[in-house]
């Protein structure tokens, strides 16, 4: 298993927020998280990724518990995340960004480069030498998916990765994942478009809700 999700439970303050979540995402598989807005992905992202601190539960990427790890350490181990909302840096320039955490830590014999990325994304190329504020919303996106693969990561997580963006973008983003998919790529959708469901194999989360403790699965 690439990443394995066991009874996590997370709190903000008092308010909890996720109750006895579990999912697996497998090596070289696309894996879908599913939920309308509110359920707990983005939250359930966050923990993974050590930006919210999980109560309960465990949190395994291959071998290794990431549970009360760092960011940058779970970064570093692996995993690249596209968040939600991009968060690019808009006072960089395209090339800035993608170059900024570049990394082969993976150790691929192939790693990503610029002109990978540019063969992706050919919009980037073309607008390489302008800030992350001067780009669309489509563009930022790419970017941001960009800026993930170029830390050459294990696995690539993708908050709402089309949220917000014209049919035609996400035509171009869905594209991307499908290139993605094909090279092997290990890749987690996390979204509540289901369209997503043609990326899917299998059901990814089983999820406690509230104190009564439903079980449902999402997708």
């Amino acid at each position: 298993m690439m990443l394995e999700v066991e009874g996590l439970e997370t709190a903000y303050g008092r308010s909890q927020v996720l109750f006895g979540v579990s999912l697996v995402a497998r090596a070289g598989e696309v894996t879908t998280l599913l939920g309308r807005n509110g359920m707990g992905k983005t939250t359930t992202v966050r923990s993974i990724m050590g930006m919210a601190r999980a109560r309960a539960g465990t949190i395994r990427f291959g071998d290794r518990s990431l549970r009360g790890e760092p960011s940058y350490r779970i970064a570093q181990a692996g995993l690249g995340l596209v968040p939600e909302g991009r968060q690019v840096f808009p006072n960089l320039t395209v090339r800035e960004n993608l170059v900024a955490t570049a990394a082969n830590r993976s150790g691929s014999t192939e790693p990503w480069t610029l002109e990978r990325v540019f063969a992706l994304f050919p919009n980037l190329e073309a607008r390489r030498g302008h800030l992350g504020s001067q780009l669309s919303g489509g563009e930022q996106q790419m970017l941001a998916i960009g800026r993930a693969l170029m830390i050459n990561p294990r696995l690539l997580i993708l908050d709402e990765a089309t949220e917000g963006l014209a049919p035609l973008v996400c035509i171009e983003i869905y594209r991307a994942i499908e290139s993605l998919k094909a090279a092997g790529l290990s890749i987690l959708i996390i979204d509540k478009d289901l369209r997503a469901l043609t990326r899917v194999r299998r059901p990814a989360l089983r999820h406690r809700e509230g104190a009564g403790g439903v079980e449902r699965r999402v997708g």
